[in-house]
């Protein structure tokens, strides 16, 4: 067994509401390590390094392959998966790993947030495919190739939360929908049956806290895991929304 050590400082909160502390850890490192299994380990035998025997730390996770997106939370400061934070990369040194929740969500436990808004938000944008009933419609409008290369990596998002948590223009203060639901957006619309819905989804982002509310500090491209084009998103259908602004009336 390697003598290399692995030290964890964690931020915990027993309950909304309650007082926030810090707990450290200190684990054997083993090869191939990442946050999962480390907080795993902690769980195990939840020994702070001071000697204190504590409730074991509590967080979120499913798939353990960057899928599912249920394990986000802030790893030395920046917002990622921490499934595929692994030690290795972000501790070469040795240096204090430091784990926090996610601020942009309301917090559950621990490391654990209420991701629900981002799930609400994509009501609000009717993010699927609207079918009338279930009697056979027939055949569907055939999807060129083109539409679907583009199609394909705005359908990677794992509604994870971190272009929220990076994004200054989602706050208290501000209904901004976020550029998941956007992205969503852009996606639905380009679909040969989704499009047929098309206006609706604009017009929601033509009310409070939709596309107008972006800032445009691109934060939401740099963290995104899957590297959505979000930015490119916001920008077509910002186009979209001004568009249907002036010239949607038209159609009706």
């Amino acid at each position: 067994m390697s003598d290399r050590k692995v030290r964890f400082k964690i931020k915990r909160q027993d309950a909304p509401g309650t007082e926030a502390r810090w707990d450290e850890f200190l684990l054997d490192w083993e090869p191939q390590m990442n946050v999962i299994s480390s907080l795993m380990a902690i769980q195990r035998n939840p020994v702070t390094t001071d000697n204190r025997t504590v409730a074991p730390v509590v967080w979120e996770s499913v798939c353990l392959e960057e899928v599912c997106g249920s394990c986000t939370m802030i790893v030395n400061g920046k917002v990622r998966q921490a499934c595929t934070a692994l030690i290795d990369q972000i501790a070469p040194n040795g240096e204090t790993i430091t784990l926090e929740p996610m601020t942009k969500f309301p917090l559950v436990r621990d490391l654990i947030v209420d991701r629900q808004k981002m799930f609400d938000n994509l009501k609000k944008v009717k993010a699927w495919i609207q079918l009338d009933g279930t009697h056979e419609l027939g055949a569907a409008p055939r999807q060129s190739q083109e539409n679907q290369e583009e199609a394909y990596p705005l359908s990677r998002c794992m509604t994870c939360g971190c272009c929220l948590e990076a994004c200054p223009q989602v706050n208290s203060h501000s209904d901004f929908i976020g550029p998941a639901a956007i992205n969503q957006v852009r996606l639905f619309n380009m679909h040969p049956s989704g499009k047929m819905h098309a206006a609706e989804r604009l017009e929601t982002l033509m009310g409070p806290g939709g596309i107008a509310d972006c800032g445009k500090a691109q934060n939401c491209v740099e963290v995104c895991p899957k590297e959505i084009p979000l930015v490119d998103s916001i920008a077509v259908v910002s186009r979209a929304t001004t568009k249907h602004m002036l010239f949607g009336w038209l159609l009706k």
